[in-house]
């Protein structure tokens, strides 16, 4: 398999269309080597347009959406990010290299240490690993420029925004099958944000996402 081909084709074929045009994102897709962060049983699948298992029920989300999602939370060299699910620390690995530290925090105590280690082994020593529930908000280290949630979430936690700078973005995917929404929020100061939905998806919830209020008869 030639591995700088397959990795053209995923950003030429798949991310590039999908409106990922910003040439800083697509450097950095290219930097970041994909295939040594996949489980290596679905090695050869690092590059196709899928959600590729890591165990546990949890999955990578596909390229073109990691691409899509790491465009929209316009990342600059100075910003402190907030990542809830490190899974792979494939995502991580992309974060690092646009912002100047990422928390990234996991649910799950085996991806958390296994992605630590990818990291290191990458020279990548800017993030800090912690393991915790962050569904619903996670204020250790805030505040931050940017927030970005991995999984979906059925309800967007309020904490979240208590947590960002002024001018800091919150980014998620909200809702429930099958129709979930990419949304981008921007705190403009304490208790006043304004909201964006950027494109429709559906991908796995977090581990123990909020949930609505449900009617009881």
């Amino acid at each position: 398999m030639d591995l700088e081909q397959a990795r053209f084709n995923m950003v030429e074929q798949q991310i590039r269309p999908w409106g990922v045009l910003d040439e800083t994102v697509l450097g950095t897709l290219y930097r970041v080597k994909r295939e040594e962060y996949v489980p290596p049983v679905y090695r050869s699948l690092a590059f196709s347009d899928l959600e590729i298992p890591l165990g546990h029920g949890q999955t990578m989300l596909a390229p073109k959406l990691e691409a899509r999602l790491l465009q929209a939370l316009e990342l600059k060299p100075t910003d402190k990010v907030l990542e809830v699910g490190t899974g792979s620390g494939y995502f991580t690995a992309l974060l690092a290299q646009l912002a100047r530290d990422v928390v990234s925090v996991e649910i799950l105590p085996e991806f958390s240490s296994e992605a630590r280690a990818k990291l290191a082994a990458h020279e990548i020593h800017n993030v800090t690993f912690e393991v915790g529930d962050a569904a619903r908000g996670w204020a250790r280290h805030a505040p931050y420029d940017a927030i970005v949630l991995t999984g979906s979430t059925p309800v967007l936690a309020e904490a979240f925004l208590h947590s960002l700078r002024p001018g800091g973005r919150l980014l998620a995917v909200v809702g429930e099958p099958p129709v979930m929404t990419a949304r981008r929020v921007r705190l403009i100061e304490p208790g006043v944000s304004e909201s964006e939905d950027l494109f429709e998806t559906c991908i796995a919830p977090l581990i123990n996402a909020p949930q609505p209020a449900r009617f009881v008869f």
